[in-house]
This record gives C-alpha cells, sequence and structure tokens, in this order.
C-alpha cells in the first residue's frame, strides 16, 4: 500500500477499536440503568451519550492531534469546532445515534465515527452495540462488516432483487406524507422503519436497497455510515440540486433531504 493508503487504513483501524469500545460503554450504561434528559431542541440524551462521547473525543486527540473533532454533544456545549475552524479534514463523531431507541429499549442505535476530508466523507466506522456488529470502510477501497465475536468479511452492495426493492425508513418519521410519494412507481417490496446509521449499513451490506430521508439531520449522523456505504459501492446523494453528492462542513452541521442506494443509482430518481 502507498504511505496514504497505510495511514487511512490506521486511522479506520483507530475509528473502529473507539467504536467497539464505545459500544461496550454503551451497553454497560444499559445494564446499570440511566435516566432521560433532554436537549434544548427537546432530543433525548443520555449518560451514554456523554460517556460514549468522552471516550471516543479523547482517543481522537489524543491519537490524531492535528485532525479537529466535532463532536455531537460538544457542538451542543457549544465547545467543538465552527464548520470554518474545522479545516479540510476532521472528524466527526455521533457517540449514539438513535438516542430515541435506545431509550425504548430497541437495538438500532449506533456509534458513528467519520473521517471528512476535503468536504467528503472517506472513512468510518460504524458500532450497533446491540446486536455486536461493527461496520467500516474506506471510499475506493472496500468496506467491511464483523460480527459479534467472529471474523471481519467484505461486504457490498447488491443488485435489486426481482421481488422489489427493500426500502429503509426513519421509524421517527414513519407518517411523513413525502415517503409514499417517493415511492409511488417503484417496484418495493417492504419498508422497514428503523432508527439511526443501521439503515444506511443495511444497504452497505446488500439486505437492502434504497433509504430517501427528507427530515432533518445533522453531519455527525451521516459522515461515517455514507462512508461505509460508498465504500461498498452504494450512492448518497441529495434530493436537491440535481442530485449533488452530500459534502461536509456546511452551516450549522445541517444536512439537506438525501438518499442512499444500493447498486442501482437509478432506483434513487
Amino acid at each position: 500500500m502507498t504511505a496514504t493508503a497505510d495511514t487511512e487504513a490506521a486511522l479506520l483501524e483507530l475509528a473502529a477499536d473507539l467504536a467497539r469500545r464505545a459500544a461496550a460503554a454503551i451497553m454497560a450504561v444499559r445494564a446499570a440503568g440511566f435516566a432521560v434528559a433532554r436537549k434544548a431542541d427537546r432530543s433525548p440524551v443520555t449518560e451514554a451519550d456523554r460517556i460514549a462521547e468522552a471516550l471516543v473525543v479523547e482517543g481522537l486527540r489524543a491519537a490524531t492531534p492535528d485532525i479537529p473533532v466535532v463532536a455531537e454533544e460538544e457542538v451542543e456545549a457549544g465547545t467543538a469546532p465552527t464548520p470554518d475552524a474545522a479545516g479540510a479534514r476532521f472528524w466527526l463523531v455521533d457517540p449514539l445515534d438513535g438516542t430515541r431507541e435506545f431509550a425504548a429499549g430497541r437495538e438500532a442505535f449506533t456509534v458513528n465515527i467519520g473521517l471528512v476530508a476535503a468536504r467528503r466523507a472517506v472513512l468510518g466506522a460504524v458500532a450497533v452495540p446491540a446486536t455486536g456488529e461493527l461496520f467500516g470502510g474506506i471510499v475506493g477501497r472496500g468496506a467491511w462488516k464483523e460480527e459479534a465475536g467472529g471474523p471481519r468479511r467484505p461486504i457490498a452492495v447488491r443488485s435489486p432483487p426481482p421481488e422489489g426493492l427493500t426500502v429503509m425508513a426513519s421509524r421517527h418519521y414513519a407518517d411523513d406524507p413525502r415517503l409514499p410519494a417517493f415511492l409511488a412507481g417503484r417496484h418495493v417490496a417492504r419498508v422497514v422503519h428503523i432508527g439511526s446509521a443501521v439503515k444506511f449499513c443495511r444497504i452497505a451490506e446488500g439486505a437492502a436497497d434504497l433509504y430517501p430521508r427528507f427530515g432533518p439531520t445533522s453531519e455527525w449522523d451521516t459522515a461515517a455510515p455514507q462512508a461505509v456505504l460508498e465504500a461498498a459501492g452504494g450512492t448518497v446523494r441529495r434530493l436537491e440540486d440535481a442530485g449533488g453528492p452530500l459534502l461536509y462542513g456546511k452551516p450549522g452541521w445541517e444536512n439537506p433531504a438525501f438518499v442512499c442506494t444500493g447498486a442501482d443509482p437509478a432506483a434513487a430518481r
């Protein structure tokens, strides 16, 4: 491998190790019991969010002091870099994506650690604490998955099967009228409503085909899973601006509506 490839591989292993450790910390909080508080925007936050963020942020800053870290709870506290100050390369961290799922006792919550360079998500690790799954990928170099206690194996997106598309959709926005309008005319076999970055990962591993997102998301929600999906051969495109790529470092760290696809990008149109 080239020096750049070696560096990317090392950064992905760092992200994967920290995601794995944060996942264990989150499950320890769940086992011990926890309270749910509300942030200024009324979204939930728990001790697990804070413990996982501290573990990941401290690990990234110790190992890569030259790469700024932007993490969800630090942004909420006003201590994270702004998009202008983050620079050309920075980490984006969501220590517990899907806090509603976690608080409700469900399984679809993740730890997301992604690296952005020149406004593109270039590598990422996504852990699913409740199932023990861990996904990783470097765009242009492939993606992989680890099962709980199992070996690492490569993953790739699939072409839609004859029975039709498996569509991933937000549980929180399950009643959004834009979803049936978007799916009208498509050959859809089923729609699965779940939370968090798990939706990206199911497409990346070839278990689903399409994920349109109309509701609000933040950049830390999407950087790591976008890198995994694109490394597996999928796409993440904006639903506006003629379907341009989803980029990073935007004002307020806010994403527009977007759509994720597997091996058939035409499914997004």
